[in-house]
């Protein structure tokens, strides 16, 4: 699959748009997140920690987010890749580089216009959230 284009960066408006699915998503669970969204270009639009979440997610949400923009995939490709062990081993090399799942790309008509990050709980949890968050930029 061919990582999507660059496009123009997401708008404040869609940021909160986001922010607020993610949250929803968390509060249902009973889960306390730091929800990090970045624009096209990687850099902050709104970081946003939810009462009781620990303060070493608010790195990760952003680092999580930030991976997904520079490389224009999820995170948990590459927290798969690492868990398979063997040459995807080699990631564990990179720098500024996060491989827990729960950072995803945001979409806008085929093109990244930014990244959603989410810390908090499980990665496995911080993935459902981040999606939650991901799927109100497509309605």
């Amino acid at each position: 699959m061919t990582p999507p284009e660059y496009g123009p960066p997401l708008s404040l408006s869609e940021a909160k748009r986001i922010v607020e699915a993610a949250e929803a998503h968390a509060s249902q669970h009973g889960w306390a997140m730091v929800i990090a969204i970045l624009d096209s270009t990687g850099h902050l639009v709104i970081l946003h920690k939810m009462d009781h979440a620990q303060y070493g997610s608010i790195e990760l949400a952003e680092a999580k987010a930030r991976t997904a923009t520079h490389f224009k995939r999820p995170t948990k490709l590459f927290e798969d890749t690492v868990a398979q062990g063997g040459l995807g081993l080699r990631l564990l090399s990179a720098r500024e580089f996060c491989l827990f799942e729960g950072g995803i790309p945001l979409l806008r008509d085929g093109k990244l216009v930014g990244a959603i990050g989410v810390s908090g709980a499980r990665s496995d949890q911080d993935g459902l959230v981040a999606l939650a968050g991901a799927n109100a930029l497509q309605s």
